[in-house]
């Protein structure tokens, strides 16, 4: 009597877990075959390229490259800017600076600001806490032109000033993430540390941000992403050939060479602009599982 229901309980367990892993399966193809396609158009000669793209040959588009083209990623590298290879190391440094800088701002502010709403107490902080969550709801063509205009003013154009300068005002929603991370931060590790001597920033400083590393890295990588692949930012205020980030330089690089003409080498040089993306996420993910998992259990 007892045996055929946990046949059929094993049996159900069974089918759900070949359900489940058919349709990660299903969405692991899904996600991953543009990237695997965009590489094997890179590697494709000019001809099949344009057959596949253009032309609409499904089979090219099937069919994996016989002949491995490697000369392509030197070959788009090279095209990139007006000066062979100048072009992209150039574009390559500002977006290193522009990411690096932006990304130390973003944590370094949003984790201040986040610790002083959840833990210091001063007049019209609830106010001020929901006023700056609403600027969440603002999309950003509403603040583009008058912000456009300020700088301008300020004589900041075709500068990183503009790009840079507001990440040190902070984040609404990583501000928001410090904040719920730091208000679960048991009280008496702050009353401890402000009997050893601590100020507010030493206590931000050498007690918060060590905690709060499971949001830091969430805030690192997500700011890293988006302004690596920010391409409105810097075509609005980066008019030089000089200060061009990376996605900038690309989508110069499609206007002049044609990216129809040439879709092997847009595709290679769209694949060296994803790689730092990709690989930081590679780098992250287990620190994401991890991070999260111990600031679960702390909570």
């Amino acid at each position: 009597m007892t045996q055929a229901p946990m046949r059929s309980g094993a049996v159900g367990g069974g089918v759900a877990r070949a359900v489940a892993f058919a349709t990660l399966a299903l969405g692991t193809v899904v996600m991953v075959f543009p990237l695997l396609w965009m590489l094997g158009v890179s590697m494709m000669t000019a001809d099949r390229a344009q057959a596949a793209t253009v032309g609409g040959n499904l089979g090219e588009l099937v069919r994996w490259p016989w002949e491995w083209e490697w000369s392509n990623y030197p070959a788009a590298l090279t095209q990139i800017g007006s000066v062979p290879w100048w072009g992209f190391a150039d574009a390559l440094a500002n977006s290193i600076v522009v990411t690096t800088l932006v990304v130390i701002a973003t944590v370094l502010s949003s984790s201040l600001v986040g610790f002083a709403i959840a833990r210091m107490r001063f007049p019209g902080r609830g106010g001020l806490f929901v006023l700056m969550l609403a600027t969440m709801m603002l999309p950003g063509q509403v603040t583009m032109i008058p912000l456009f205009l300020l700088f301008r003013n300020l004589g900041w154009v075709d500068t990183i000033l503009p790009l840079v300068v507001p990440a040190f005002f902070g984040n609404a929603f990583f501000i928001f993430m410090y904040r719920q991370f730091i208000a679960q931060v048991p009280e008496a590790l702050v009353e401890a540390a402000k009997v050893d001597g601590w100020s507010w920033l030493g206590i931000w400083w050498h007690v918060m941000l060590p905690l709060c590393r499971p949001v830091t890295a969430i805030c690192a990588v997500f700011t890293f992403i988006y302004v690596w692949n920010d391409f409105m930012g810097p075509l609005i205020y980066l008019h030089s050939d000089e200060q061009a980030t990376l996605a900038v330089a690309l989508n110069s690089f499609r206007n002049q060479y044609g990216g129809v003409n040439k879709v092997n080498l847009l595709m290679a040089a769209s694949l060296v602009t994803m790689l730092p993306c990709i690989l930081l996420f590679l780098a992250a993910q287990k620190q994401f599982i991890e991070g999260l998992g111990k600031g679960a259990v702390k909570g």
